[in-house]
């Protein structure tokens, strides 16, 4: 593979140090950070306080309790479900039936993971975006010019029986702990994506027959892709330099994230950069692109990113949920009508990564592509006409 030079004339192979991981970088010894992951000035994090885009304290999420959700105040749920997704775009979602011990185990057995010797961890190290196991740093070693404070193990889960024997064998307890997770939160994702639906007015709870769309969007999501990303955020010696991970969308109609107690999630919120505090046990539930797509942009998919600190180990376990990779992700027919005309582009998981493999991914570029211009929306306008 040929080097890609990154903009301090650094080259990034797949033997280079940089791909073995910050983590192994800091056990040798760092008290600085590498030119490769300083980040231009105008991109590093700030702390000051007298910043218009630093908030001066933490953003509390709206708060979904997933047992009234299925209970008598369901309709007053699904009207805050849609609050936060219109508003903020998240929300920590509780009392959701996963116990603390599968919570607690999920989070054992990833630092478990990153705690294996190098040459173990080596295994999975790879370049290769479509790899159904990768372990790396940054989203393209490659491409990236400034590459991310953390280690990632990117796992594809669904179909289980597909995906599970390519699987790290150790820790011992890895497979049996994160495939029970990935069938629960899959679950969990298909409850919240029905009550999406009903907020979003696209089929009705008291309705005696299944509609069309309800039944196919619900089975493509039952046949769907799922990813488990594991991310470690070391410690870093100058964390004003640079970032975990970088402000980004995800990609998928829902994300449902298990971190644990050491803040550094931060979301865009009115302009301002505002620290997610974490509540214990419960999942920070974000929207993605795909669902901003199928919503026609009532429900939004908000920047975030990851700050690094100079003192503890972060750890996180995403887990990111859409259609099936070859299917066709397109704005609900029902969301679209002459006042709100069709406003993206049908899209795919290949025209996502010839995307994002052709250049270093941005904040919301690949969103802001499929968004169609006033003119696009005429000749859609004038399709529907016909």
């Amino acid at each position: 593979m040929t080097p890609a030079m990154v903009g301090n004339g650094e080259s990034v192979t797949p033997g280079s140090q940089y791909q073995k991981g910050v983590k192994h970088l800091m056990e040798s010894g760092l008290h600085t950070i590498p030119k490769k992951y300083i980040l231009p000035p105008s991109d590093r994090p700030t702390t000051n306080s007298e910043d218009s885009n630093v908030a001066k304290q933490n953003l509390q999420l709206p708060i979904i309790d997933y047992s009234e959700l299925l209970g008598p105040r369901r309709q007053q749920v699904l009207q805050s479900l849609a609050n936060a997704c219109e508003g903020y775009g998240f929300f920590q979602l509780v009392n959701h039936g996963i116990s603390d011990d599968v919570m607690s185990s999920m989070r054992d057995v990833s630092g478990k993971f990153f705690d294996l010797p190098l040459e173990e961890r080596e295994k999975y190290m790879t370049t290769d975006m479509r790899a159904p196991v990768r372990c790396g740093t940054s989203f393209s070693q490659t491409k990236d010019s400034v590459l991310c404070w953390r280690d990632f193990l990117k796992l594809l889960c669904h179909p289980l029986p597909d995906f599970l024997p390519h699987w790290p064998d150790s820790p011992l307890d890895f497979r049996k702990v994160v495939a029970s997770y990935a069938e629960k939160t899959r679950y969990l994702f298909l409850v919240l994506m029905e009550a999406i639906q009903e907020s979003l007015g696209i089929i009705e709870g008291k309705e005696e027959e299944v509609t069309e769309e309800k039944n196919n969007i619900l089975k493509d999501l039952e046949d769907g892709s799922q990813m488990m990303i594991f991310n470690l955020y070391p410690p870093c010696p100058e964390p004003d330099l640079t970032l975990g991970m970088p402000p980004h969308s995800d990609y998928g109609f829902l994300t449902l994230l298990l971190q644990d107690q050491v803040e550094g999630l931060q979301v865009q919120f009115q302009g301002q950069w505002l620290t997610v505090q974490p509540m214990n046990n419960a999942f920070v539930v974000n929207v993605g692109d795909h669902l901003e797509i199928y919503s026609n942009g009532k429900y939004k998919s908000v920047l975030h990113r990851v700050m690094a600190n100079a003192e503890k180990n972060r750890t996180s376990v995403a887990s990111l949920h859409s259609l099936p990779f070859n299917y066709t992700v397109r704005p609900s027919p029902k969301l679209i009508d002459e006042a709100n005309p069709k406003r993206y582009a049908d899209t795919n998981f290949h025209t996502f990564l010839a995307y994002v493999t052709s250049r270093e991914p941005k904040r919301k570029d690949f969103l802001d592509s499929r968004k169609l211009t006033s003119t696009c929306l005429e000749g859609e306008e004038d399709k529907q006409i016909k």
